[in-house]
């Protein structure tokens, strides 16, 4: 049974690979950016994306942690 896991995990890594690489290539077009007036530089489309995935998922757990910090701060004060 324990095999069995591996193997499907391993399988399924493969596949998650496979996706990832498939999204990279097909997405090679150059964008540049312009945010408030300030032009960022010329990058892939897949390269934009995947910074933005990786800038969130910091982001949302970052303020998760800090709202939870202030809420528990608010209880403690009421009791």
């Amino acid at each position: 049974m324990r095999n069995v896991k591996r193997v499907l995990l391993a399988v399924f890594i493969l596949l998650l690979v496979l996706a990832i690489l498939a999204f990279v290539l097909e997405n090679q077009q150059s964008v540049i950016l312009l945010f408030l007036g300030w032009a960022g530089p010329q990058l892939p489309v897949s390269v934009v994306m995947v910074l933005a995935l990786l800038i969130g998922m910091v982001i949302g757990p970052v303020i998760s942690w800090i709202l939870g910090r202030v809420s528990r701060g608010s209880r403690r004060r009421l009791v």
